[in-house]
């Protein structure tokens, strides 16, 4: 990965420029992964309580817009570091009431095999086909006001099946990020390998969670 953060901007980038891009993506997605590894591990280890819902929202959206502002330069490397890092040890304690119960390092293997399957061949199907998904923007767009609302509700009202629905929805929502971003690095509309990195990331991220509510509500039915 070298520090070209935004590529030049050219109508039809060469097919070495989507490459390169494409190469610096999963790079750095792989770093930042590991590095939110490490802080969930952290927080695991030190027992740290989960972060109020309201002030998890704030912090969230307030880290995605600065990467989003600062996105061009070493800022926006910075800042991607402290938002996989922070939302890496607001997993830790999800980790840990995971692990509190029978059968929760199962789920959690479980969820990350399936995570990790998903993100790979759909990674796979996007980058070897080269397809155009640009039309699922519109599906993404609308979903993630949906669930925002949702959740939302589901928090307030404290609403289990909603929750459970709207975990089936993200895992669809996420699914369709991943190709929606892969496609768009493959095809040359997205030049800047931070903005993908983030949006790779947070699909991954909430692809893991969903499924892991989805097993853990299959698992206490059993």
């Amino acid at each position: 990965m070298n520090n070209d953060y935004q590529t030049i901007d050219r109508a039809y980038p060469s097919t070495e420029v989507k490459n390169k891009v494409l190469k610096n993506t999963y790079t750095f997605l792989a770093i930042t992964l590991a590095f939110s590894a490490l802080a969930a591990f952290v927080a695991m280890q030190v027992n740290a309580p989960r972060v109020p819902f309201l002030l998890h929202i704030v912090v969230f959206f307030a880290l995605l817009f600065g990467i989003e502002k600062t996105k061009n330069s070493g800022a926006g490397v910075a800042l991607t570091f402290l938002f996989t890092g922070y939302m890496g040890f607001n997993l830790g304690p999800i980790l840990n009431m995971y692990l509190s119960i029978p059968n929760g390092s199962e789920l959690i293997t479980s969820a990350f095999s399936m995570t990790a399957i998903a993100f790979l061949s759909l990674s796979a199907f996007a980058v070897t086909t080269k397809k155009d998904f640009s039309f699922l923007s519109s599906f993404i767009m609308v979903g993630t006001v949906v669930i925002l609302v949702g959740v939302l509700a589901a928090w307030i009202f404290e609403l289990p099946s909603l929750a459970l629905a709207l975990s089936v929805g993200i895992v669809l929502l996420s699914c369709a990020l991943i190709l929606w971003q892969t496609g768009e690095i493959v095809n040359g509309g997205e030049t800047n390998y931070i903005s993908a990195t983030v949006t790779l990331y947070v699909s991954i991220y909430n692809l893991f969670l969903s499924l892991l509510q989805i097993l853990g509500v299959m698992s206490s039915d059993d």
